[in-house]
C-alpha cells in the first residue's frame, strides 16, 4: 500500500468513526445518556449536522494584583533589597578585585549622591575553588544591583555609606566580638584567608535569602516579583553554596564550625523570639546545609528583623553595623527584640 493509499483509508476510518457518533447520539436521545447530569448531546452542542462542541464562554478574568504595575509598597521593597545588593556586592567585589562598584552603580536612580565604604580589600586566596566561587558570586552580586537598579529607574535608591571592615572599629569585628568568634578586644578580619572570607559571606548570604523570601509575598507588579523571586533563588543557591564549603573544611578544622554556630545563634538573637537561624551541622555526623522547618522549607525575616542584623542591635533605630547612617528608602527602622 503505498503512503497516498493510507492516507485515504485513515481519512475514510475517521469519517467512519464520526458518522457513527452522530447516529449513536441521535438514537440516545437527549435525556438518555448523561454523565454526571450532564447530557451528551448537550455536551456535543445537540445538533447532528456539527461535531464541534458549543463553545462555553469564558468569563473574564479578574485581574490579580500581579497583573499590575508597581505601587509604592513593591518600590519600597525592591529598594530595601537594593540596599542589601550595595553591601553584598561591595564585599565580594572588594575580596575578589580589590574594589568595589563603580560609581555610576551607585548613585540614586534620580541623581542622589552615593554613601562610601569603609573597609574592604583583596583576598589573598589559597584555595582555588574558593577563589572561583568569589569571583562568580561577586559577579553576580555586581549584576542583581544593575538589575534591581534597571526594574527601579528612577525610583531606585542611592548606596547608602556601608561599613565591611575588618579592622578593630569595623562592622565585621563588632559582629564577631557579640558572637564570641573573638575576645572583647580581638579583631575578625574577613579579608584575612579564604576561612575568615567565607565565614564574612556566611554572615550575609543566609540573611539574604530569609529577606527575600519574607518580601516576595508583599510585591504585587509582576515585574518586581518576577526581579525578587530570581534574586531569591540566586541568594540560596549562593548561601547553600557558602554552608557546603564551610563544612566541608570544617572536617579538618572544628573551629571554624563552631564559628559558624557562633554567628548564627548571634543573627537568632537579634532577629526576635525562636530558633530557626541554624550553624551548617546537624549533630556531630550531620550536615545542616539548609536551616529549614520541618517540612523542609527556608524560613522568613520581616524588614525589622533583616535590619536588626544589619544594625547589630535588639533595639528600634535606623542606623548602625553595617549600615552605620542605615539604608536609604522608606523601610530604615529596626524592630525593639525582648
Amino acid at each position: 500500500m503505498t503512503d497516498n493509499d493510507t492516507a485515504i483509508a485513515m481519512l475514510d476510518a475517521t469519517d467512519r468513526k464520526r458518522a457513527e457518533r452522530r447516529r449513536f447520539l441521535t438514537l440516545a436521545g437527549s435525556g438518555a445518556a448523561t454523565i454526571g447530569g450532564l447530557s451528551l448531546l448537550s455536551a456535543c452542542g445537540g445538533n447532528k449536522g456539527s461535531t464541534s462542541p458549543t463553545p462555553t464562554p469564558t468569563p473574564t478574568p479578574t485581574p490579580t494584583a500581579t497583573s499590575t504595575g508597581p505601587v509604592q509598597a513593591d518600590i519600597d521593597a525592591l529598594n530595601f533589597a537594593l540596599n542589601f545588593e550595595y553591601l553584598q556586592a561591595q564585599y565580594y567585589l572588594f575580596a575578589v578585585y580589590g574594589a568595589g562598584l563603580a560609581g555610576a552603580q551607585t548613585v540614586g536612580g534620580g541623581g542622589a549622591a552615593a554613601g562610601t565604604v569603609t573597609g574592604g580589600r583583596a583576598v589573598a586566596f589559597t584555595d582555588p575553588l574558593v577563589a572561583q566561587y568569589a569571583r562568580e558570586i561577586a559577579q553576580d552580586k555586581a549584576a542583581h544591583v544593575n538589575y534591581l537598579r534597571t526594574l527601579l529607574g528612577a525610583a531606585a535608591v542611592a548606596m547608602p555609606n556601608i561599613n565591611i571592615d575588618g579592622g578593630a572599629a569595623g562592622a565585621f569585628t563588632a559582629a564577631a566580638r557579640a558572637a564570641g568568634v573573638v575576645a572583647a578586644a580581638g579583631t575578625f578580619d574577613p579579608y584575612a584567608g579564604d576561612e575568615n572570607f567565607l565565614l564574612g559571606a556566611f554572615v550575609f548570604e543566609d540573611v539574604a535569602v530569609t529577606a527575600y523570601k519574607g518580601a516576595t509575598p508583599l510585591i504585587a507588579s509582576a515585574a518586581f516579583l518576577t526581579g525578587a523571586t530570581g534574586a531569591l533563588a540566586a541568594a540560596a543557591y549562593h548561601a547553600g553554596l557558602i554552608r557546603t564549603v564551610l563544612y566541608a573544611k570544617g572536617a579538618t578544622n572544628a573551629t571554624l564550625r563552631t564559628q559558624a554556630g557562633q554567628f548564627s545563634d548571634w543573627r537568632d538573637s537579634l532577629d526576635g523570639g525562636g530558633d530557626d537561624d541554624k550553624g551548617i551541622t546537624g549533630d556531630a555526623t550531620t550536615s545542616n546545609v539548609v536551616p529549614a522547618d520541618a517540612n523542609g522549607v527556608a524560613y522568613s525575616r520581616t524588614t525589622g528583623a533583616v535590619l536588626n542584623i544589619a544594625y547589630q542591635t535588639k533595639t528600634a533605630v535606623a542606623g548602625g553595623g553595617f549600615f552605620p547612617n542605615g539604608v536609604n528608602g522608606n523601610i530604615k527602622t529596626s524592630t525593639a527584640q525582648p
